[in-house]
């Protein structure tokens, strides 16, 4: 049986705290906020003091392999909010072999909707996941399709018989010699 850890004193706010029993020898912060932020700022003190991290920003190998990786990178550090640069590909529209795409419909017609059906389907997935990335889109996809079919396709959780909650015993009709009481 595995001891419990004992309560631990908080090295920023002093006071004391259950450290989680995952890292319970080596948690030394509590887990508020300002005690979190003193903790990542100790574990940049102590990564910075080692010898092989001392110069890690600098020379020219570090500016070259920075500049290599903001070209490799390019608007990363750019407004997240800006959807004109995502990182995916254009979406084409796809039409079924023999079908034409035609242009005099009446605005309201039905056929307008179902022909838009794909684009709409896309950005409802896009809205449920919160990404625009095919990959993410695919995958939400492939997953509701599979629920789809599975609701489809249910079968009945229930094959008792006689006992089935659909037929119950009582509504079985009576034998032909059986007086009703």
């Amino acid at each position: 049986m595995k001891q419990r850890v004992r309560k631990r004193k908080c090295k920023h706010c002093r006071d004391f705290f259950n450290p989680d029993h995952r890292s319970g020898k080596r948690q030394k912060f509590c887990s508020k906020p300002e005690c979190r932020k003193a903790s990542k700022a100790a574990s940049q003190r102590r990564w910075l003091k080692r010898p092989e991290n001392q110069e890690y920003f600098k020379g020219t190998y570090h500016v070259q392999r920075v500049q290599q990786w903001r070209k490799n990178h390019p608007g990363y550090w750019r407004n997240t909010s800006d959807k004109k640069n995502a990182l995916q590909d254009t979406l084409t529209p796809y039409l079924k072999g023999g079908q034409e795409f035609t242009e005099n419909l009446h605005e309201d017609a039905l056929q307008d909707i179902l022909t838009s059906q794909p684009a709409v389907f896309i950005g409802f997935i896009s809205q449920l996941t919160g990404s625009t990335l095919q990959d993410d889109i695919a995958l939400a996809a492939r997953s509701l399709r599979q629920l789809g079919n599975d609701i489809i396709n249910r079968k009945p959780i229930n094959t008792g018989g006689s006992y089935d909650i659909k037929t119950p015993n009582m509504s079985r009709p009576n034998p032909k010699d059986s007086r009703s009481v």
